[in-house]
């Protein structure tokens, strides 16, 4: 039996329009169970892509099989809820917004119409009166003495208010114009998008990418663990806080917690902003503040399932600060391990004892005098945050810029400025290293903080005062239920 191999790679980019190409092809793959994939065939054949570019969203590169007989799929993927950034879903909204717009001018038309109106109605009587008069005085001037003068003025005294009336009325029959003009271009812009578009009604189509959205991720989550092979361009989120920062979601898996929290600084820090999504983190709104019983060091902080876990300041104790609780849980002392600036990253900020999580659980990285300042890494059990298993990697941690977990392995960069690359790999399962050469675009050119997140497949790091994810490519090797 041959042994597919899948290549996965999450790239945040716009949603383009779904074909029908897509509803018939994607759900072969997203419906998997884990084990098995859809075959192209025996024959190798190259899949035209959905979209010209990866930029675009998702995309099927190619199926073909090798030598081997292996089946090769390649797929980038968007992250979930990217639809919401189609330039025609914005387009579509600015036009419903355009449509609400008119709605409500035309209920204020409405009332307004119905108000003057009404006094119209009740000045009718008046207005025969006036009428009444002035052809009995035009028909037999002499009967217009002083007292039907005065009569006849009083009662066109009391029609005056009618005068604005009026000329609220030629405003909003200009205003209706202007509606009518903008009702027909709207229709215009609709039609044409509906003819793009194809005969989907909007919404539907839009909960049908949902749908296959959270199904494509909820396969790539089954799939399992793979081996690094590519970054993505940067994504820049958002600018706040000074040069050095950390920013983080939760990183447990499972788990629908959609809050985003921000640290900046490295050290004497106490307040943490938590935001409720992560769209009002990237507006900065709707958040509210922590302020940590103890100051943190570093910028290696981590969330995992609604607890932050930090580096006490001027120690190397571990806490665990529970968000909803407001308390701290647990606090460990990491045993041996340096802090305050005997062994950070090469860019210094009491980076000594960093924290990750990745898919297999919660870890520190972190450097002791007996290794000789080479990075150690250190399993940690979550609620106690005993240590379980120890790793010494022999690589100096003074020469890294910065590191990761994935999969149980340490990934390192080899500068915190431009021009770093991933350069070393360590593996936790086999206790073996390799150097890479795994390059990635350092934009803002100075990273003091950068994390896996293994329930989104990101890399989140602060550079430079910029809060900046990276998509990665996985290698993953997945056999089929007969293997």
């Amino acid at each position: 039996m041959s042994v597919p191999l899948l290549k996965i790679g999450a790239v945040l980019s716009t949603m383009a329009m779904v074909t029908n190409w897509m509803s018939q092809t994607l759900p072969s793959l997203v419906g998997l169970n884990g084990t098995t994939i859809s075959r192209a065939g025996t024959s190798e054949r190259i899949v035209s892509a959905l979209y010209p570019s990866p930029e675009e969203g998702w995309q099927i590169y190619s199926s073909a099989q090798d030598a081997d007989g292996k089946c090769i799929c390649t797929v980038v993927a968007p992250a979930q809820n990217m639809c919401n950034r189609d330039p025609r879903s914005r387009q579509l909204r600015q036009l419903m917004e355009k449509v609400q717009n008119i709605t409500q001018s035309m209920e204020v038309l409405d009332l307004r119409t119905y108000r003057d109106l009404q006094y119209v109605r009740d000045t009718e009587n008046l207005m025969k009166t006036v009428d009444g008069k002035l052809k009995t005085a035009s028909e037999n001037p002499r009967s217009l003495n002083l007292k039907s003068f005065q009569e006849l003025k009083d009662k066109v005294t009391q029609l005056l208010p009618l005068l604005p009336v009026l000329e609220q009325y030629k405003a909003d029959a200009r205003m209706i114009l202007r509606l009518r003009e903008e009702v027909r271009n709207l229709s215009l812009v609709l039609m044409a998008i509906q003819e793009e578009m194809g005969a989907y009604d909007y919404e539907e189509l839009r909960q049908r990418v949902l749908l296959l959205e959270t199904r494509l991720h909820s396969c790539m989550q089954k799939l399992g663990c793979g081996k690094l092979t590519g970054v993505s361009n940067p994504i820049t989120v958002r600018a706040s806080g000074s040069r050095f920062g950390s920013w983080m979601t939760d990183t447990m898996i499972p788990s629908s917690d959609n809050r985003v929290w921000s640290m900046d600084g490295y050290f004497k820090g106490r307040r943490v902003l938590e935001y409720r999504t992560m769209n009002d983190f990237m507006k900065g709104q709707n958040f509210v503040q922590h302020l940590l019983p103890h100051p943190w060091a570093g910028t290696g902080h981590v969330v995992y399932n609604g607890s932050l876990y930090y580096n006490k300041y001027q120690s190397n104790i571990i806490i665990k600060y529970h968000f909803r609780s407001r308390s701290i849980l647990v606090q460990r002392s990491l045993s041996g391990a340096g802090y305050n600036n005997t062994f950070p990253y090469s860019w210094g900020g009491s980076s000594d004892i960093d924290l990750m999580a990745d898919e297999n659980g919660l870890w520190a990285v972190y450097t002791t005098i007996p290794n000789a300042g080479n990075i150690v890494i250190s399993r940690l059990e979550p609620q106690s945050l005993e240590v379980l298993q120890t790793w010494d990697t022999g690589f100096p941690k003074r020469s890294a810029g910065e590191s990761f977990m994935i999969c149980g392995t340490l990934y390192v960069t080899n500068s915190h400025l431009a021009g770093a690359k991933i350069y070393f790999a360590y593996y936790t399962n086999t206790s073996t290293y390799e150097y890479t050469d795994i390059p990635f675009h350092n934009q803002y050119s100075h990273i003091s903080m950068m994390d896996y997140n293994p329930r989104e497949r990101v890399l989140y790091t602060w550079n430079n005062g910029h809060q900046v994810l990276y998509n990665v490519t996985l290698f993953q090797v997945i056999k089929t239920a007969e293997d």
